[in-house]
């Protein structure tokens, strides 16, 4: 297993270009099983675990694949094998994508059980309550969902969803653009992961109203084609870079961005003290000398991201006073707090709330990551320790950061990778 070695105490400043974004690419990778002839060439698509296992996926059910240069070119044309087995799926959450696109084009799906991060309970009931809305028989047995289309062509309906769902609103769009008629979709999710989904599907063929909003309305067509897309960048990487450079008290500029995105991230980092300049693809943030301590509430887009919880925690231990972090997302993500306070930080759960007492002289040790996020709040505050942190279990944070201490160190870090053995 690898691990970071951290050596804190250094600015992190500079500037530095943001990745594809992780969130993005893997709906429109499974999106690319909708056609059934010529080449997808995608670009912008991070070098990330996750994107390797989502293409291994896609191989797997018969696709042909390439990637070089931050460049993926998919072929679905013979896709034949309806079957994603347990071995790939149970690596990551996101494997569930391929439910919707499998059921509209082959009427048939037979998909394990997902893994994924390791933060409470997400439930798939949504996704399979979108495919019976729009005709599927699901039924799940041995570890795997296997949905059957009667007559194998999925039928437009009404889904309604009870609570907001990036997933499930990806997967119901995905098998709503080849279903037979008109299908709406109420309370979907409206985070620009779904609006660069709705894109890709238009550019494609399909017929997608509402993009942007949380009602949806999808006109069903016969067939879809291969196309040329550029993916969108990574805010939260985007986001995580920000923090980096404002909990070590730097100075960094990120490009490659779309600031009217990051709203509500960029707001709070105003309140805790920070400066910050955009321009229409950039976004400079300059340190205070004191951070202040800003309570943040993690909602559904465009509300501040759950997937930026973690880091902010880590970011408040360095406030003068106390925060309040709340997340209405996953009210279980917490469980990088531990690690934290083995570090030195002072942090209290309360239900779905972490309150955070500021400023602690964190001192290295060595952490575990435990989930994505995690790892990354882990990392930052490794940046700010005093001595050395060994974060522990860095391939959950491969799964989402493309060479995140490589562009670190080009930013004044002092972080290398190691090899160790955990027993």
């Amino acid at each position: 297993m690898d691990k970071l070695v951290i050596r804190g105490g250094r600015r992190i400043s500079g500037s530095i270009t943001a990745s594809g974004s992780k969130n993005t690419s893997l709906p429109i990778i499974a999106a690319t099983l909708l056609a059934g002839n010529g080449t997808f060439i995608l670009h912008q698509i991070p070098d990330l675990k996750d994107i390797m296992t989502f293409t291994q996926l896609l191989n797997h059910l018969g696709a042909e694949t390439t990637f070089e240069s931050n460049t993926l070119k998919i072929s679905s044309r013979n896709v034949e094998n309806l079957q994603a087995p347990y071995e790939l799926v149970k690596k990551m959450r996101a494997s569930i994508y391929v439910l919707g696109p499998m059921l509209a084009r082959f009427g048939h799906a037979r998909v394990s059980l997902p893994g994924g991060c390791a933060f409470g309970p997400r439930p798939i009931d949504l996704h399979l309550m979108a495919m019976e809305k729009l005709g599927a028989t699901i039924t799940i047995e041995t570890g795997f969902i296997d949905a059957t289309v009667p007559g194998g062509k999925l039928k437009g309906g009404h889904i309604d969803f009870p609570i907001s769902s990036v997933g499930a609103t990806g997967n119901a769009l995905m098998a709503a653009v080849l279903a037979k008629g008109k299908t709406t979709i109420s309370n979907a999710a409206a985070e620009p992961e779904i609006v660069t989904l709705c894109k890709f599907l238009i550019a494609m063929g399909a017929t997608i109203r509402g993009t942007g909003t949380t009602e949806l309305e999808i006109e069903g067509t016969k067939t879809l084609k291969a196309i040329e897309f550029h993916n969108v960048f990574d805010r939260i990487e985007a986001g995580t870079l920000l923090a980096a450079a404002a909990i070590t008290g730097g100075d960094i500029t990120v490009n490659g961005v779309e600031p009217e995105q990051m709203k509500a991230v960029l707001k709070k980092f105003v309140h805790a003290g920070c400066t910050i300049e955009t321009t229409e693809n950039s976004i400079t943030l300059k340190s205070p000398e004191k951070l202040i301590p800003t309570d943040v509430t993690a909602k559904p887009y465009p509300s501040f991201p759950t997937d930026m919880q973690a880091q902010w925690i880590a970011l408040m231990t360095q406030a003068e006073g106390t925060s309040h972090i709340t997340d209405k997302v996953y009210h279980e993500r917490f469980n990088h707090i531990p690690e934290l306070n083995r570090l030195g930080a002072h942090i209290e759960i309360h239900k779905n709330q972490a309150i955070v007492d500021g400023p602690q002289h964190l001192s290295g040790t060595k952490v575990m990551s435990t989930d994505l996020r995690a790892s990354a709040s882990l990392v930052l505050a490794g940046l700010v320790a005093e001595g050395t942190t060994e974060v522990l279990r860095v391939y959950h944070l491969d799964r989402g950061y493309e060479k995140i201490e490589t562009k670190l160190n080009s930013l004044g870090a002092d972080i290398r990778r190691e090899k160790y053995n955990e027993f």
